[in-house]
């Protein structure tokens, strides 16, 4: 069964944050709902559609930003009061907009997210976790990283509170008061939770969760371990999911998953043999969805997935017809009801011109007055950036309230940017003078009329760090422009996981000296991604990380006084020597640097670049082979006396010149690795063999594994 869903757009409030747009509960079956939302200018709004119009029902006065919205009330009646998260207050509203709560809860943090469970209430900042009950404070939690989404299963089906925190590190912690019962491992940074259907599923345990990487999954919540359920990956490159709900749009008795991510993507997935979920139906909108909910909105009768964007758009796609069948009759009614509609629109138009035309003679007088105080115009910016497992690349994802004019792109580190389908903006390089002032990149985006979001793909080179700035101008008036910085770290292609394997050939490196236990943590968190700002509690941090481009892998072990780093890479090691030192220097701490290297380790993380760098050599061959293939092709007529393997070269022309373009520094990069190992290798030895790199390059360009380590032991 295909679904079909039509676009209307209702309204535009201010930018608004995840998750902060809600419908309330019908008075009846598929009877239109209201919809609330809260935007980051501290305004909430409520509204109903009334023959394709909107009847506002209440707002309020600008405040502190809205970062979360829920629904409550008491447990199993309709959940119709509005409840809002702004700074570290909590306020609640009924649904015809009167306040009956204002809980200032003296959080040191903002409030990042909240879930509410009758007279319960569950809060997260960045990294505390609180529990209150009828606003009076219950149980508390510090994480060890920060916290996206907190979520309660249903007390009132399993008669246990359970809250579950999902938090950066890829993990989702269960708690039982203020103590963790047990964690789960998820396949990427979890960014939203849910309940099964919305209310656990069949055993009120179920619950949804969605990633910063775009995958989906489902977890069954028992009292002593989890239970995978299923597992969507994100194949297809879709952006993280952002929002989550369930709801019958299908039609067919089953709750479907409906998912908004914050590339612009809307997916409806269905269950036909209730088991994994099989996607139905896909839409890209042009900006991030915040927020979505099934329900009914427009018209009486026809279902709706309603959507929050981050500019603050409120959208449906309805399953109401856009073209009706009708008579003579209808028809001409049809007409007027467009006309009227078309007139008001003009109106409504000439009246926004006029009032843009005054706004522009006020800013005019008003910044050439005397007493004018900065005129500079703000906007918002949405900016993610973070690495990816698949390709070993940095995504960098910029999204403005308003039109983007340009953005651009500027590095004091060595950086390839690579191509990305999604973008139609033009880029145009600037020549650097790396010599003087230390730049190495000038790119410039030129963007289409109407962007408002830009995705980037960045490759850095580990040991080469410094940073990134992205100057984003939008297409407003004055001309203004804001400057985001992103650091690439000594160890950018590292990413946190829970688990390597201790049988790995290890390097070791141990510092030891006069320094603080924040101290080796803020050298932790200078050299490698991923690591929480703050010192985990305790006395000692314990950290796994494997390099997404090699598989090799790094353990980090520190304590006040003491650190102890171990990596089947040389390379790795070496780094971590070079820039600890450096850090230690520069704050006038002595360290005393103790280092054990395995000669094994060197012929494994060769053994680990041996596939990726044989690829890499048959792909250049094959590509080089392409024309004089093509050529023999036109010539002969067909391909008939080619052999199978040459016949496939060219069945596949296209798909090997695509990825041999999409990667032109991948051969480079690999032999910089292998040379960089080189180096390293005979660094700790305390020899120099920096004149024989040439001598390595020529074993490179003739490839043979045997050959490349039989050097390595006799250099």
């Amino acid at each position: 069964m295909d679904l079909t869903l039509s676009r209307a757009d209702y309204l535009q409030v201010g930018v608004t944050s995840q998750m902060t747009m809600k419908l309330l509960p019908a008075s009846r079956q598929r009877a239109t709902q209201k919809v609330v939302v809260g935007d980051q200018d501290g305004v909430v709004m409520c509204f109903g559609m009334k023959k394709g119009e909107v009847v506002p029902v209440f707002k309020t006065l600008p405040g502190q930003k809205i970062s979360r919205l829920e629904l409550g009330g008491v447990l199993n009646t309709p959940q119709e009061k509005i409840f809002l998260a702004a700074g570290s207050e909590i306020r609640g509203f009924t649904k015809r907009g009167k306040q009956f709560l204002s809980f200032e809860t003296n959080l040191t943090e903002s409030i990042k997210a909240m879930y509410i469970s009758g007279s319960d209430l569950f809060l997260s900042a960045s990294y505390i976790y609180n529990h209150y009950c009828d606003c009076k404070d219950q149980h508390y939690y510090l994480s060890g990283d920060k916290i996206n989404d907190v979520i309660c299963l249903p007390v009132e089906r399993l008669s246990r509170m359970t809250p579950v925190l999902a938090c950066q590190d890829r993990v989702l912690r269960v708690l039982q008061g203020s103590d963790v019962i047990y964690e789960i491992e998820v396949p990427g940074p979890p960014t939203v939770l849910a309940l099964q259907n919305g209310d656990g599923g069949d055993s009120g345990e179920g619950l949804m969760f969605g990633t910063s990487d775009g995958k989906l999954g489902l977890i069954q919540i028992t009292t002593s371990k989890p239970i995978h359920k299923w597992e969507i990956r994100n194949d297809k490159k879709r952006g993280g999911v952002l929002c989550i709900d369930s709801f019958d749009i299908m039609g067919d008795g089953v709750k479907d998953l409906l998912v908004g991510r914050d590339d612009g993507m809307v997916e409806v997935y269905g269950f036909e043999n209730a088991s994994e979920p099989v996607l139905r139906f896909d839409q890209m909108l042009s900006e991030s969805v915040t927020s979505i909910q099934g329900g009914c909105v427009g018209k009486d009768g026809y279902d709706e997935i309603v959507l929050a964007t981050y500019s603050g758009w409120i959208t449906g796609l309805t399953t109401e017809p856009t073209h009706k069948e009708s008579g003579p009759g209808e028809e001409l009614k049809l007409n007027q009801e467009m006309q009227n509609k078309i007139s008001s629109l003009r109106t409504e138009l000439e009246q926004l011109q006029f009032k843009v035309l005054q706004e522009r003679e006020n800013y005019q007088q008003s910044s050439q007055s005397s007493k004018a105080k900065s005129t500079v115009p703000s906007f918002s910016i949405n900016d993610k950036f973070t690495l990816n497992k698949d390709d070993a690349s940095y995504s960098l994802i910029l999204e403005v309230q308003t039109a983007i004019d340009n953005v651009l792109i500027q590095s004091d580190v060595p950086i390839d940017l690579l191509d990305v389908d999604k973008n139609s903006a033009v880029v145009s390089f600037s020549s650097c003078d790396t010599e003087s002032n230390d730049n190495f990149l000038l790119a410039t985006y030129r963007c289409q009329a109407n962007t408002t979001r830009l995705e980037l793909k960045i490759r850095s080179i580990e040991g080469q760090y410094g940073t990134l700035q992205a100057y984003v101008t939008p297409r407003i008036q004055p001309k203004t422009c804001q400057v985001r910085p992103y650091h690439i770290k000594p160890l950018s292609l590292h990413q946190r996981t829970h688990f390597i394997d201790h049988d790995r050939p290890m390097n070791t490196l141990t510092l030891t000296g006069q320094f603080s236990f924040a101290e080796v943590h803020s050298w932790v968190v200078f050299c490698l991604p991923e690591v929480p700002e703050k010192p985990p509690a305790g006395e000692c941090a314990t950290f796994f990380f494997q390099n997404t481009f090699l598989d090799t892998q790094l353990e980090c072990i520190y304590r006040k006084g003491e650190g102890v780093f171990k990596s089947d890479n040389i390379s790795t090691i070496s780094i971590l020597k070079d820039v600890l030192s450096k850090e230690a220097t520069k704050r006038k701490i002595n360290l005393n640097i103790a280092y054990e290297i395995n000669e094994v380790s060197v012929k494994h993380t060769l053994q680990l670049i041996h596939p990726k760098l044989e690829y890499q050599l048959l792909l250049a061959k094959k590509v080089q082979l392409i024309d004089a293939l093509k050529e023999l092709q036109v010539h002969e007529g067909n391909t008939n006396f080619l052999i199978p393997e040459y016949r496939c070269i060219l069945e596949e022309a296209d798909h090997l010149q695509e990825e041999y373009k999409k990667q032109p520094a991948h051969l480079e990069r690999l032999y910089g690795m292998i040379t960089d190992l080189f180096i390293d290798k005979f660094k700790f030895k305390g020899t120099n063999v920096k004149t024989k790199v040439p001598i390595l390059l020529e074993i490179l360009d003739r490839y043979d594994q045997n050959a490349l380590i039989a050097f390595f032991d006799a250099a």
